[in-house]
């Protein structure tokens, strides 16, 4: 008995760690360059990005639009319209937060300034939205790639990938899709930050 326990216990963690394993590589280029910046522009960028089971964010859009609005006319219009502006709202200043917080010592801050040496452009390639309807979850995650540019062109200095940023509530009170996906962007600016500060800065 107490050995069948273990292995159980054993099963649970490697399902959680593999859920929340997020990893941060340098997939091209050299990011010394930003050892004597003080300002970082961030723009993000949403244009090639897949939706859970769909290659395209258009078709999963589409998709639960008509489910929406086939249950309550005009929810799925409302629906879409929350999607969207979550970017703005909730996820972009998220990561900004996050990124800024753990590189306050390093005197780099990241934002919107037009006026910095460098951009990074943050590419959402990827969003699993999850769900959590009480009985059964799935948390949220996203892969992101940063890319740093010099500010006004679009030749990479630099690209760092981060894979699978997961997204969830604490005590599991994460029932708003958006909100999941917002913390996933919190731990995506958190982890990118803090490897910065270790690794660059």
């Amino acid at each position: 008995m107490k050995t069948k326990n273990l292995m159980m216990m054993l099963l649970l963690l490697a399902s959680v760690t593999g859920v929340s394993a997020q990893k941060i590589n340098v997939k091209s280029g050299d990011l010394d360059f930003l050892k004597n910046q003080k300002k970082l522009n961030i723009t993000y960028d949403y244009s090639n990005m897949g939706v859970g089971k769909f290659d395209k964010e258009e078709d999963y859009i589409n998709k639960k639009v008509t489910e929406l609005n086939e249950k309550e006319a005009g929810s799925g219009d409302k629906w879409k319209q929350n999607w969207i502006s979550d970017r703005k709202e909730r996820f972009e200043p998220k990561f900004e937060e996050l990124f800024n917080k753990t590189l306050e010592k390093n005197n780099l801050k990241g934002g919107d300034f037009a006026d910095a040496e460098y951009t990074l452009i943050l590419k959402t390639t990827f969003t699993e939205p999850g769900f959590n309807v009480g009985v059964a979850r799935k948390n949220a995650y996203t892969d992101l790639e940063a890319v740093f540019v010099k500010t006004g062109s679009t030749d990479p200095v630099a690209v760092v990938t981060i894979e699978k940023s997961p997204g969830r509530g604490g005590m599991g009170y994460d029932f708003d899709t958006g909100f999941r996906i917002q913390e996933s962007y919190a731990k995506a600016g958190k982890e990118l930050g803090q490897y910065l500060a270790k690794k660059v800065l």
